[in-house]
């Protein structure tokens, strides 16, 4: 890749001193393998601590009425940031807001249960079928 089409700063950004920063983040098993996580950009950095939303993604999607999910940071002065979730329930499905934190709390530690839940109909989404996290942060 020479950059990217009239963007030199995304370029600049990506491409330093002949690597390819691709903002994937990993973690590496005691096997030495490593697991793309997530996105850096995608991050939430809530009190010092980082959430991947792909954990907290992972976990709502185990709830028997979410049909689909998608995580993002929500502005907040005290913390940095706050775990906003945006929920799908599954058709004709009996949920609350109440429902999803209770989940989480035998799921994940305190940090990552998602503060706020807004339950919709639909995630946005690209012609690729990819959520539009960025109007999701807008929403948050």
């Amino acid at each position: 890749m020479r950059g990217y089409l009239d963007d030199p700063e995304e370029t600049a950004l990506t491409l330093r001193r002949g690597w390819l920063y691709t903002g994937d983040l990993a973690v590496m098993s005691a096997d030495g393998f490593f697991e793309i996580v997530d996105r850096k950009k995608d991050m939430i950095i809530s009190g010092g601590l980082n959430v991947f939303p792909s954990i907290v993604e992972e976990t709502l999607l185990r709830h028997p009425s979410i049909e689909a999910c998608a995580v993002v940071g929500r502005p907040d002065r005290k913390y940095g940031e706050l775990v906003c979730a945006f929920v799908v329930p599954v058709a004709g499905a009996s949920m609350n807001v109440k429902d999803v934190r209770e989940f989480c709390q035998d799921e994940l530690c305190s940090y990552k249960i998602p503060k706020e839940v807004r339950l919709v109909e639909e995630l946005p989404e690209t012609f690729l079928g990819k959520v539009r996290r960025v109007e999701l942060r807008k929403a948050a």
